[in-house]
């Protein structure tokens, strides 16, 4: 018998960059890549990385869910308009950018409190350290993996390849 919803991502709703509910239940039977997200970053080139990833994948049960936040180093000024115009023009990104979050503190997104709980960082802290950390999560809607912001989304082809494949 599988996990409960409320064990699983799916038991949240986001913010789309128009302010409008969307229950990550709809993105139920697709690997997700969750990923904190940031314009002015240095590793804001990632975006690049990470619509390949989108792209090569999204055909098998695959998709990248971007969550901007402004809490390193306030590299996420912008509103959310500001945000999805960036994204698009800059970086040519078809996979969903949502609104606006918070993923430490007193205003953490409860997304990033379940997320954080069930695979902390390095030595076990939760805390986000930074923009562009990555949690993979499988078709079931259990997370998988956490990935430091350095990684490079290409480094991660084989993980997704392999939680696509798991059906």
């Amino acid at each position: 018998m599988g996990a409960s919803i409320d064990d699983t991502i799916y038991a949240f709703t986001v913010k789309d960059a128009r302010g409008d509910d969307v229950p990550l239940s709809a993105f139920k039977d697709k690997v997700l890549l969750v990923v904190n997200v940031a314009s002015q970053c240095g590793f804001t080139p990632q975006y690049a990385g990470l619509e390949q990833l989108y792209r090569k994948f999204r055909n098998q049960g695959f998709a990248v869910l971007g969550f901007p936040c402004n809490q390193f180093g306030s590299q996420e000024p912008g509103d959310n308009a500001q945000i999805q115009s960036f994204c698009e023009t800059r970086f040519g990104i078809t996979f969903p950018v949502f609104a606006k979050i918070e993923v430490n503190g007193r205003g953490e997104h409860p997304l990033y409190a379940f997320l954080k709980s069930r695979i902390p960082g390095i030595l076990g802290t939760e805390a986000i350290k930074w923009n562009f950390t990555k949690f993979l999560v499988s078709k079931s809607g259990a997370v998988l993996k956490r990935y430091a912001p350095q990684t490079d989304p290409a480094a991660l082809e084989n993980d997704v390849r392999a939680a696509v494949a798991a059906g």
